[in-house]
């Protein structure tokens, strides 16, 4: 009487329209224009016999329906009887099944006026374990009749055993079952249990679980009761009963039974907005004089327990804070307003007697280094200290005189939540280390879920890290695939269900943190304090370890060493580059999108940074804002920027008059796309030997790209993250190259200074003993009382030293006049006497700050491994990336000749094919285990055995024996097969073979060339290309200076 077929016909119509008869013994369809009018059911409990009988059609009534097999299987007796004005048919089934079976038919003449169906049937009710029809099995099937007759309406008169229900509306079925209640297809109930309910239907099919649908309208109700009284929306609908009765297009359900609707409410197919006069009539009920009532003795029952509370904004205070039982309150401290819905939705689970929930605002302060006038200024840690009642420096042995008696961290099992953590730990620890020591339980953290696995039961399995989640996985293998996998991307993503288990389970998903002795000190001594160098590089550089999620209870030194110590891992390898390509995260999700899509036509930063978001799996808590940053430096190329800009700046990416920050703000009028010289730098052929990474089953970017130099001398880069800062100079690409040649014909190196394209001065060694480098601006004396500056130091910024000399106007110069643009400086500068001859004794560079230092001290970078490596000078970079790069030569050429000879033969077998068949010498048999042995008979390879012969990188053969179950598992003939071959022309057939002889030739080139021979040609290939580049940026800088 259901179906979950779309629905877009008229609600009359689409009852049932086709009806199925028996002729010759077998099932024919005909459609007739009879709607249905009337159904009627009978019920004999006595013989235990239900009929339907119908003055239309059957829906779905057919052999393939598999609801009419399950019927037929589960009664002893199945009839189907039908009359189409012609013939009256009569199919019986007796033996449980379809298949094989002959049923009785019989047929006879029927009056031009009968069109009808009959089904009826007797239930084997021992396979049910009955032995009669029992009162709940009828009372149900009775329920579910007048369902019916409430859904349909008076489009079709419903009786059952000779009662006819004369429900006209959908308002009357709901009176029906309410007597007496409002005319609303959404009734309101505020019983004293306040339990909400729900009567629900899609497409005439009962929801007793509700679903998508039921949230959609209720949510709108409470929405709009919301305003009307001081409630949440989940307590205004615990007083509701809510009735809907929806046509869905195409509905999904999480299980067969279909009682609860997932489809998205963007997917209904139509909009269902409550109107304003639906929503005042509502309000006009006595639900909300009801709701007021309940608002108003929660209300009276809070202030009673509200002896002593807190006027602190955000503060979901507990009731029992503060009074006798204020030891067996906890407070929960979220991580941000994300997390506060989540634990907002959690207390309406637990009640607030015992849980009180305070958001933490923005990043935590970093107590460490702090001094106490900081801590006194720092809003989260003051409210902090007045929720629990904490007093500065004393000593707690129990929690008798705090509010709280214990202390729950609630925050995104991710690094930012770890961090998060940390911190509060360490604040505990700095201001009141006595309860981490000495109050047993006081804190613990909240295990949130990462990955949830459902199956077809809705049964759910949580994950808590990801190697906890491989290794159920890898145990289950192809099991695994039967479950339905979502990855959490922070709290805020977890449905209503995963919320309501985890609180229903608060035991499991809680860990107590405990103190030992002083290891436990020097754990967060070592997280925390910037002086332990040494040994904080030895922690971090020591195998990474995870929290067993089993355990109920962890040591804080276990915390540290495990959850904090992969935040502070993360924070480095999104704050430091790789030595390998000389990026962050962030740069090399963009340049792995720009070529994935490829961006070799100009597209507008907007469109590229939402591609980005949509194939890298790109996060980052500043969002939109930070990608687009982000694209915008990778394309800048004035002085002090980018020698090599990945990326070409086509619009207002920002210029040396204040070091890029006056880029465009409106990523809609700047367009971008890849440099030409970015492929000549990433070879497309090192792709096929990348280690790629992958995000919730997403393949992302790879760990590292690997350029044929590296380009962290090339760009340099700048970095701080909470561990250390890094700094790399640019250098000069060319003399990397001719280093890096050097290398590669055995010889020594030749120290190299920093080199920044469009800057002239040079360098100069530092004489201090920081290790560094000293770059000045350009002076030349114009008059007697005056000099012109036509440059600047490296990352001295033209509108930043124009601010320097108003400064110094009437003190140190009498005049200036400017004359500079976005890619030349030029000042020149009037002095009086004095002026002058001071100035000469001090020395003009130092006088005017015209010179910067470039520090060596801080060449932090992550190594092939990712672990935070110091170097001390620009050729210890290059020669560790010289052995790797070398290695990854030999890696490209063999995959490079393992995809030729796959191709080679692929294609080889592939013309064979075509011209056996084509010829007809191949004759096809039906089954496909059949056709994979006349092809493997014929000597073709599968691609399996393809794939095995390319590993040998050599042309002999060698005979293998075929396994044709697996090869058909495998879809290994697949190749051959999906070969149009009878629309091959003579001409696509010499394409083929010419493909094929050309990666041959290929082949056999590369054959005898060594990783050597690879890296010098690249090499060449890249440096001509950057002498082109340098002599068009020497002509257009010429021609600059003579319009100057």
């Amino acid at each position: 009487m259901a179906t979950d077929r779309p629905q877009n016909d008229d609600p009359m119509e689409r009852c049932e329209r086709t009806l199925w008869i028996w002729e010759n013994n077998k099932m024919t369809k005909r459609t007739g224009n009879k709607n249905v009018k009337e159904i009627r059911v009978t019920i004999d409990v006595n013989n235990a016999i239900i009929s339907v009988w119908n003055d239309g059609e059957r829906v779905n009534a057919h052999k393939k329906d598999p609801c009419w097999k399950k019927a037929i299987r589960y009664s002893t007796e199945f009839k189907i009887e039908t009359a189409d004005g012609c013939k009256r048919s009569k199919k019986v089934f007796t033996n449980h099944t379809v298949k094989g079976y002959k049923p009785t038919i019989t047929e006879c003449e029927c009056q031009s006026s009968e069109n009808w169906t009959k089904v009826s049937f007797k239930p084997d009710l021992a396979k049910f374990g009955m032995r009669w029809l029992e009162g709940d099995t009828v009372a149900l099937m009775k329920r579910r009749v007048v369902d019916l007759a409430g859904c349909l309406g008076n489009s079709v008169k419903v009786e059952l055993d000779g009662t006819c229900f004369q429900l006209k509306t959908f308002e009357e079925y709901v009176e029906f079952y309410l007597q007496p209640s409002t005319k609303l297809d959404l009734q309101t109930s505020t019983d004293i249990t306040r339990i909400y309910e729900k009567v629900s239907f899609v497409n005439y099919f009962a929801t007793l679980k509700g679903g998508s649908h039921v949230d959609y309208i209720t949510s709108q109700v409470t929405g709009f009761l919301a305003k009307f009284v001081n409630l949440k929306p989940n307590e205004i609908k615990s007083h509701l009963w809510v009735f809907v009765n929806a046509l869905i297009d195409n509905p999904a359900f999480d299980s067969q039974t279909k009682e609860n609707l997932t489809t998205n409410k963007d997917s209904f197919g139509s909009t269902c907005g409550l109107t304003l006069e639906f929503l005042k009539k509502v309000v006009k009920s006595d639900v909300v004089d009801r709701l007021f009532s309940y608002a108003d003795s929660k209300r009276n029952e809070k202030l009673k327990k509200m002896n002593g509370k807190l006027d602190i904004p955000r503060l979901e205070d507990a009731y029992l804070a503060g009074t006798a039982k204020s030891g067996d309150c906890t407070l929960i401290l979220t991580e941000g307003y994300s997390a506060k819905a989540f634990a907002m939705s959690g207390l309406s689970y637990l009640g607030q007697d015992k849980y009180g929930m305070f958001p933490l605002k923005g990043n935590l302060l970093n107590v460490r280094e702090a001094t106490n006038k900081k801590l006194q200024q720092n809003a989260d840690i003051q409210n902090i200290k007045k929720i629990l009642g904490l007093q500065d420096g004393k000593s707690y042995e129990n929690v008798k005189e705090l509010r709280y008696g214990h202390l729950m961290i609630m925050a995104d099992q991710d690094p930012d939540g770890s961090h998060i953590k940390g911190l509060l730990i360490s604040i505990f620890y700095r201001l009141w280390p006595s309860l981490l020591k000495k109050v047993k339980n006081f804190m613990c953290i909240f295990k949130t879920p990462i990955v949830k696995a459902s199956d077809k039961n809705n049964d759910m399995v949580l994950f808590y890290t990801m190697p906890e989640y491989v290794k159920w996985k890898g145990r289950l293998g192809n099991e695994a695939t039967k479950y339905k996998i979502k990855y959490y991307k922070g709290l805020e993503t977890i449905e209503s269900e995963g919320v309501e288990y985890c609180f229903a389970n608060l035991d499991q998903h809680i860990k107590d943190l405990f103190w030992v002795d002083y290891e436990d000190d020097h754990a967060i001594e070592l997280a925390f304090c910037k002086m332990k160098i040494k040994e904080r590089n030895d922690w971090l550089r020591a195998p990474q370890d995870y929290f067993d999620t089993k355990e109920k209870r962890m040591r804080y030194l276990n915390f540290i060493n495990t959850e904090f110590k992969q935040y502070v891992v993360a924070d480095l390898q999104r704050s430091i580059p790789s030595m390998v390509d000389g990026l962050k995260p962030g740069q090399r999700k963009i340049l792995f999108s720009a070529f994935k899509k490829p961006i070799i036509q100009e597209i507008s930063v907007a469109q590229f940074s939402v591609y980005v978001y949509n194939h890298s799996a790109y996060h980052h808590h500043h969002g939109e804002a930070s990608l687009v940053s982000t694209i915008i430096g990778m394309a800048q190329n004035f002085v002090g920027s980018n020698n090599v800009n990945l990326l070409q700046p086509n619009g207002q990416f920002g210029t040396r008059l204040m070091g890029g920050k006056d880029h465009a703000s409106g990523s809609y009028i700047n367009f971008t796309r890849l440099s030409p010289i970015t492929r000549y730098l990433f070879h497309k052929d090192d792709e096929l030997i990348l280690n790629y990474l992958n995000d919730n089953g997403q393949s992302i970017e790879p760990k590292w790209f690997i350029p044929i130099i590296p380009m962290v001398l090339v760009n340099g880069s700048e970095g701080r993250g909470t561990e250390c800062s890094s700094f790399i100079p640019n250098y000069n690409p060319r003399e990397i190259i001719a280093n890096l040649k050097r290398l590669l014909n055995g010889e020594a190196m030749v120290p190299m200074l920093p080199w920044y394209k469009g800057y002239e001065e040079g360098f100069e060694k530092t004489a201090s003993k920081v290790t560094g480098y000293t770059t000045k601006g350009k002076i030349s004396m114009d008059t007697t009382n005056g000099f012109r500056i036509t440059e600047l130091p490296v990352k001295k910024w033209t509108q930043d030293y124009q601010e320097f000399l108003d400064a110094a106007l009437g003190k140190d110069i009498e005049g200036y006049t400017a004359d500079y643009d976005d890619t030349t400086v030029n000042f020149r500068i009037t002095m009086t006497e004095d002026q002058m001859e001071k100035a000469k004794k001090e020395g003009f560079s130092n006088k005017f700050n015209l010179t910067t230092t470039l520090s060596m001290a801080n060449m932090h970078l992550l190594d092939a491994e990712g672990k935070l490596k110091k170097y001390d000078t620009p050729e210890q970079i290059l020669e560790e990336f010289f052995y790797l790069r070398l290695d990854f030569y030999e890696r490209r050429k063999t995959a490079l000749l393992r995809e030729l000879k796959k191709g080679v033969l692929v294609l080889e077998n592939k013309v064979e094919y075509i011209r056996q068949a084509s010829a007809g010498k191949i004759v096809f048999p039906k089954t496909l285990y059949e056709r994979y042995a006349v092809l493997n008979g014929k000597g073709f390879k599968s691609s399996t055995s393809i794939e095995r012969a390319a590993e040998q990188l050599g042309w002999e053969e060698t005979k293998e024996e075929v396994n044709l179950e697996e090869e058909v598992a495998a879809g290994g003939y697949k190749y051959l097969l999906a070969v149009a071959y009878g629309g091959f022309l003579d001409e696509d057939l010499v394409m083929l073979e010419n493909e094929r002889d050309e990666k041959k030739k290929k082949f056999e080139e590369l054959t005898p060339r060594t990783a050597k021979d690879l890296w010098l040609e690249d090499l060449d290939d890249l440096d001509i290309h950057l002498a082109v580049r340098n002599e068009t940026l020497s002509l257009l800088i010429c021609v600059l200076v003579l319009l100057t």
